[in-house]
Parts: C-alpha cells; sequence; structure tokens
C-alpha cells in the first residue's frame, strides 16, 4: 500500500479530538447540574440578564427542551444507541471536523443519560435536569447538554452541505461536475461503414471529393 492510499482507520489525532470534546460537554453538563440543584430549590428562579435569561430549575422526563414527556425509558434506550453507534463510527473518521461534531453528540447524550439513569424516581426513568430558560425567545427549559446536542446537528448539517465526508475529503458538487463534462471536447466519431474521403480529395461540382490521380494509361491491344 502506498503512502498516499487513505486508511480506513482514524488517527489518534481524531480520536483524541473526539473524546476531549466528549468529556468537556459532559464535564460541563453533569458540573452545571451539579450547582444547580444544590443552590437552587426545584422551580425556583434565577434572574442572569432580568427577565430575558433566567435560571429556572425543573425535572425533566422527557426529551429535549422538555418534549415527550412520559417516555423516559425510550429516550433512555435511544440515548444509549446513539452513544454505542458513535463509538463504532468513531473507528472509520479521519475528519477533525466530524470527530469535534460527534464529540459534542457523544458528551451531551451521555449528559443526559447519565441523570436518565442515576437520578429519581428509578434506574433508566429519571428525570433529567434543565435550567436554562429565555422566556422572551423559548418556551422550553434546557440544559448544557442539550446545547451540545442542537450544535452537534448544526455542524452535521453544515458539514452535509459542504460535502464533507467521514474521511476529510470534499465531494465534487453537482454544478462543478456539469461544468466540467461542459468543458470536455466534444469528439464526433463517423459513422460506421462511411470511409471518410482521403485528405487531397478535391471538391466537385455535385459536392463530393475526387482524388487527384492520374487517370489510368490507355492500354492498347497487341496487334
Amino acid at each position: 500500500m502506498s503512502n498516499d492510499e487513505p486508511t480506513s482507520k482514524a488517527s489518534v489525532r481524531v480520536l483524541a479530538t473526539l473524546a476531549f470534546v466528549a468529556v468537556v460537554a459532559y464535564g460541563l453538563d453533569q458540573g452545571t447540574k451539579l450547582l444547580v440543584t444544590r443552590t437552587l430549590v426545584e422551580g425556583g428562579s434565577v434572574d442572569v440578564i432580568g427577565e430575558f435569561f433566567q435560571l429556572h430549575f425543573v425535572k425533566n422526563p422527557g426529551a429535549a427542551f422538555s418534549f415527550a414527556s412520559g417516555s423516559t425509558w425510550i429516550f433512555s434506550l435511544a440515548a444509549a444507541a446513539v452513544a454505542v453507534a458513535i463509538v463504532v463510527v468513531a473507528r472509520r473518521i479521519r475528519s477533525l471536523a466530524w470527530a469535534v461534531m460527534l464529540g459534542m453528540l457523544l458528551g451531551g447524550t451521555l449528559g443526559n443519560l447519565t441523570d436518565r439513569l442515576l437520578r429519581e424516581p428509578s434506574f433508566g426513568q429519571g428525570h433529567v435536569v434543565d435550567f436554562i430558560y429565555f422566556p422572551s425567545l423559548l418556551p422550553a427549559i434546557f440544559n448544557v447538554a442539550d446545547v451540545f446536542i442542537v450544535s452537534s446537528m448544526g455542524l452535521l448539517l453544515l458539514l452535509t452541505l459542504l460535502g464533507i465526508g467521514l474521511d476529510g475529503t470534499r465531494a465534487p458538487s453537482a454544478k462543478k461536475s456539469r461544468a466540467a463534462v461542459a468543458d470536455e471536447p466534444y469528439r464526433a466519431e463517423p459513422p460506421r461503414g462511411d470511409a471518410a474521403p482521403p485528405a487531397d480529395a478535391a471538391p466537385t461540382g455535385d459536392g463530393t471529393r475526387a482524388t487527384d490521380t492520374a487517370p489510368p494509361a490507355d492500354r492498347r491491344s497487341a496487334s
């Protein structure tokens, strides 16, 4: 195998980037949740920037942004499946951008999954701690893990639009492909069965070309 041929395994740098981003996302999520649960009572609020940005402590049994409450087990299983899928896909990526995206998704997913597995009321059905609230912008209350999850989805959309694959290469756009085809010289092939006239053929009155060869010598019969 030549040195220029891409490998199918992720580099140490890519895996380290993914792990670092995941640890940072997970640590920020769990750290802020610990701070909120120790300083605020459930249902309590603190104005950070007036009424624009508040810390409002609630426990959410549903998905991100307090959606679909009452389906905790489903989201616990889905989060576990996402985490496993990221670990499996991580061995194939060689793009730092994809590593950052998957690291944010993994860290955020594990953050909320930890709440569902370890918090009350029971294992697998624990309520997620939410506290970030923008009353004038969003009706939902969310947490740091939700921020990383949504941000990772935005980065995934951007990478898809740019055509950047897991290996870091960029796929040619359809517009560029069509332009490349249009720039290729058109090479017409003569129809089969019709021999091309010789280069030294002279045009005739009827549109055909006659060769400039001399007429055959007169044949005289032997006397």
